[in-house]
């Protein structure tokens, strides 16, 4: 488990595009061994960090649709448009 990669979804608030692109970027330097790729690697570096991000932002935008409470009702609205 990557231990520095922040949670993103809290019982009220749920992370920001960039919270969660920033864990995706945490989560593909864990999964490739790079702290920073090569120019050589970093071409496919970031189709992974876009990829995570994308499928982060629809799991969070899912989980919030069936969460009770306002707020994530009203940030999964204002997020899917």
């Amino acid at each position: 488990m990557c231990r520095s990669i922040k949670t993103l979804r809290n019982s009220d608030v749920i992370a920001s595009d960039e919270e969660i692109r920033a864990a995706a970027r945490q989560f593909v330097r864990k999964v490739s061994g790079f702290g920073k790729p090569s120019s050589r690697h970093e071409a496919a570096f970031e189709v992974a960090v876009d990829e995570i991000t994308l499928a982060s932002q629809r799991l969070l935008e899912s989980i919030a649709g069936n969460l009770v409470g306002a707020g994530h009702r009203a940030h999964a609205a204002a997020t899917s448009s």
